[in-house]
């Protein structure tokens, strides 16, 4: 078997809507075709040997055992792989659960589809899986375990930490958007306008000064003893000469910690020695330049959160320890501790395994205890200096039992603190009383302070503290969404994609848009060339300026990695014709249909999808769309037209010479075409559906007529408003018009145009596109030699994958079937060819460059103008 490739889908796609993560191998089963798993001897005994887990795979038989039936019976090996890599990910912590395994058009070559939760671990499972079943084939063994640790491990370097990733789960739960803005935890919530951004738990309404503040310990606690706040009696040194007075100054026991650590790190409790005292402070020097020397109070110790200044948890927290039985080592106790099924690798469980380390042989020489000693039956050994979850401690929930006078000094201590999302440590006898009377004082005050310990705590109630954090970024009424409105369609969606844009920023709205051109925001562009995925789009979504975005969707983005969007306001599908077939499974129209359906799928359930009612492929997607549905038609008389309307529905149609907008029997004219510069006069039938598309979208989204006319009559095609699209250059003695059209569709709009324009001769300039099918080069061939008097074939370009030669033979076959004796010049050479044609022009020709033919086609010929002009 072979792997002949893995893509990774992030958004809606071909598959699945609701399930934006997948993996997509393309696999080949090789000699595997001919052998399911019924004739391979053993094979479910072996695999039910390696993993029994299957056991719970339910497969189509749905009930547990139903997939190891299904190899029982005989299924192919695509399949088996599907259900392991959706296995060894569970196994690894990573519980998901959908899978799809389809063969493709080829013999013996399928697509392997399955869910992830991180990519990297997603795509080693596919690769592993593979290698797993040919093992199981070969009835050779396989060290499962190896690949499950490794998935642990890239599960932890890849996912967001527990904190992080319970704000993210909280947003999706209310249906607010997320972005992931680099590989660590910077996550950006909401789009354009509308966003904010947090890290870890500091948001961009978390104050520097108040993190400055928390994460000098010694300012922190003389603004909190300022503020009539109790704390433990300390000093803070950076030279070891100072040791002695500080000793002195503060008495035994002591507390060593760097002024600004974190998570414990190289802090040491309880030291009674002066030599104990000066290992102390050089590990924590470790740390940092300052060293905190604080009186060490006996107590327990808890954390207390604060969010947006209201208290809403707390936690008793135990440094990791084990209990001895009188029989076991330390060591011993410490393995069958991380027996746990609690106990996790990382953030996989509730609490995480313990580790041995310097801390730990540290707490143990004090006792004068090491990993052999055998521990008294009921003697609890720390093992831990503090009791952060992340070395193994563990938390009991005591957010109910907290005095109210306690609430009161916490909160006060977030304000006095100035932060939003606050973590005060306490060390106290209890929490049930006054600080005041049990004489509990408060050791730190934390920025970013971690959830997990009052997310899943180890005993008492769950507190779901993200949801404060939601509500303090989006209060009620405030939008977490722009509007977005995606275009998709073979023909045409560029045109309509800029058309739309511009009627909303005529009508006062920043809008960001994605073009084959470029990415442009208002009127800028920050990014040339085709701009039309899923990275494109998610560039316009997390610019901070953008109001609204239009999105140009091609086909190629969805099926490389689906769409960059999990929702938009309105759907627009300009038309399916045939173009791009023969490329990655999508074979005919019906295949292009499922592609372009996506984006209708991704429509919110109250928003629109707007389809060409002249295209049954358009129609077609109309009856399986979950979402309201508005069409646009050439002809008021249209079936579908005068059906959807006798039911109340909206369209935009072509009647009389003007763009008019029809609700069940009224009629609003927006425009007349002759008025809209766009459609030449009325004189393109294309640029009038992209009119009607681009006015039913605007006219839906809720833009008045009066508005979206002003905008119609002021969209001048030209190089800078529609760059290959209609562009007309108007020399003294001849015309020239660059078009980007490259199927048989945009030839044949080409050629109804050039029917309505009188010239001496028609000049055209074509080319072949190497990833389309035969037939598809020569028709296009076909149409030019039915508009041009004379072609000149440009091939310098867009070979892809195919011989230059090969491409010009199927454009002279696709000629010669219509004039067999028709005047043809080759010339391949871009510059060349421009130049040939200018010099050769006769007065009153109309020459049409089409297909991108000639490199930068728009500019070159423009500079030509300027010189004849003399600019």
């Amino acid at each position: 078997m072979k792997i002949l490739g893995i893509q990774v889908l992030r958004g809606p796609n071909i598959w699945s809507i609701n399930r934006k993560k997948l993996i997509q191998m393309r696999l080949d089963l090789e000699e595997m075709e001919q052998l399911p798993t019924n004739l391979i001897d053993g094979f479910r005994e072996r695999i039910e040997l390696l993993l029994p887990s299957l056991q719970s795979h339910r497969c189509s038989k749905g009930h547990p055992g139903g997939f190891l039936e299904r190899i029982e019976e005989g299924t192919w090996m695509g399949h088996v792989i599907e259900h392991i890599a959706l296995e060894i990910q569970t196994l690894a912590g990573m519980d998901t659960g959908f899978g799809r395994t389809r063969q493709t058009k080829t013999d013996g070559i399928y697509n392997v589809v399955f869910s992830y939760l991180e990519e990297k671990a997603g795509v080693y499972a596919a690769e592993a899986s593979v290698k797993i079943a040919q093992a199981l084939i070969s009835n050779q063994t396989y060290d499962l375990e190896f690949d499950i640790q490794h998935l642990r491990e890239l599960r932890e370097q890849e996912r967001l930490g527990p904190s992080t990733g319970s704000i993210v789960d909280e947003a999706i739960a209310r249906d607010i958007p997320w972005i992931r803005l680099n590989k660590s935890s910077l996550v950006q919530l909401g789009y354009g306008k509308n966003q904010v951004r947090f890290r870890a738990t500091m948001t961009e309404r978390t104050n520097s000064i108040a993190v400055d503040i928390a994460c000098n310990k010694d300012e922190t606690k003389r603004l909190l003893i300022d503020s009539a706040i109790p704390v433990a009696k300390g000093v803070t040194i950076s030279d070891v000469n100072d040791l002695e007075s500080a000793i002195k100054s503060v008495g035994f026991p002591l507390v060593f910690k760097p002024l600004d650590g974190n998570h414990g790190k190289g802090a040491t409790i309880n030291v009674k020695t002066a030599e104990a005292a000066a290992a102390a402070f050089d590990y924590a020097k470790q740390y940092s330049r300052k060293i905190i020397i604080e009186r060490f109070i006996t107590g327990y110790d808890f954390r207390i959160l604060v969010i947006d200044n209201k208290m809403v948890a707390a936690a008793l927290r135990v440094p990791a320890h084990i209990t001895g039985n009188g029989q076991l080592t330390v060591q011993q106790l410490i393995d069958k501790e991380n027996e746990d099924p609690r106990r996790g690798y990382g953030h996989e469980n509730v609490l995480t395994e313990i580790t041995v380390d310097r801390d730990t042989m540290d707490l143990l020489e004090k006792k004068e205890y090491t990993l052999e000693t055998i521990v008294p039956n009921g003697e609890v050994v720390y093992l831990k200096s503090t009791a952060n979850l992340s070395t193994g401690g563990t938390s009991i929930d005591v957010t109910d039992l907290v005095h109210p006078q306690n609430v009161f000094i916490s909160e006060r201590i977030s304000r006095v603190i100035g932060l939003d999302i606050c973590g005060i440590d306490i060390m106290a006898p209890n929490l049930t009383h006054p600080l005041s009377e049990n004489g509990g004082v408060v050791l730190e005050v934390n920025a970013a302070p971690g959830f997990r310990m009052h997310l899943a705590p180890s005993e008492g109630l769950p507190r779901n503290v993200a949801a404060p954090v939601i509500d303090m970024l989006y209060p009620p009424g405030k939008s977490a969404r722009i509007p977005i409105i995606a275009v998709t369609g073979t023909n045409g969606k560029t045109t309509t994609t800029r058309l739309i844009a511009h009627i909303v920023k005529s009508n006062g709205t920043r809008v960001g848009y994605t073009t084959s051109d470029g990415i442009y925001v208002q009127n800028t562009m920050l990014m040339q060339g085709d701009t039309t995925g899923p990275v494109s789009t998610e560039f316009i979504l997390r610019d901070p300026t953008v109001e609204f975005a239009v999105l140009e969707t091609a086909r190629g983005g969805i099926l490389r990695a689906g769409l960059g969007f999990n929702r938009c306001d309105i759907g627009v599908v300009t038309n399916i014709q045939e173009d791009h077939l023969g490329i990655a499974d999508i074979h005919n129209l019906d295949d292009l249909t499922r592609v372009k359906a996506v984006i209708i799928g991704a429509v919110k359930r109250d928003g629109w999808a707007v389809l060409n009612a002249d295209n049954k492929y358009c129609i077609r997607i109309a009856s399986t769309a979950d979402c309201k549905v508005a069409y646009f038609s050439m002809d008021e008389n249209n079936p579908v037209i005068v059906e959807h309307c006798k039911k109340g529905g909206t369209a935009a149609i072509y009647e009389n010479g003007y763009i008019t907008i029809k609700k069940g029997d009224w009629k609003i004219r927006v425009d007349k075409v002759t008025h809209i510069p766009l459609t030449f006069g009325g004189s393109v039938d294309f640029m009038i559906q992209n009119v009607l598309a681009a006015t039913l979208a605007t006219f839906l989204y809720g833009y008045k007529t009066e508005d979206i006319r002003m905008s119609l009559e002021t969209f001048i095609p030209s190089a800078a408003q529609t760059p290959g699209r209609m562009n007309i250059f108007k020399f003294k003695e001849f015309k020239v018009l660059v078009d980007f059209a490259h199927n048989p569709d945009g030839f044949n709009g080409i050629k109804a145009y050039l029917k309505t324009v009188e010239a001496t001769e028609h000049v055209g300039v074509i080319s072949g596109t190497g990833d389309r099918r035969d037939e598809d080069i020569k028709e296009t061939a076909r149409i030019a030699a039915q508009m041009f008097d004379r072609i000149i074939i440009c091939q310098e370009k867009y070979l892809r994958g195919r011989t230059q030669q090969e491409l010009i033979d199927l454009l002279l076959a696709g000629i010669h079937e219509v004039k067999p004796n028709m005047e043809i010049i080759i010339n391949n050479n871009g510059e060349d060819c421009l130049r040939y044609i200018m010099a050769t022009v006769k007065p009153d020709s109309f020459i049409t460059i089409l297909s991108n033919t000639i490199d930068n086609a728009i500019g070159k010929v423009s500079e030509y103008l300027d010189k004849e002009f003399g600019v």
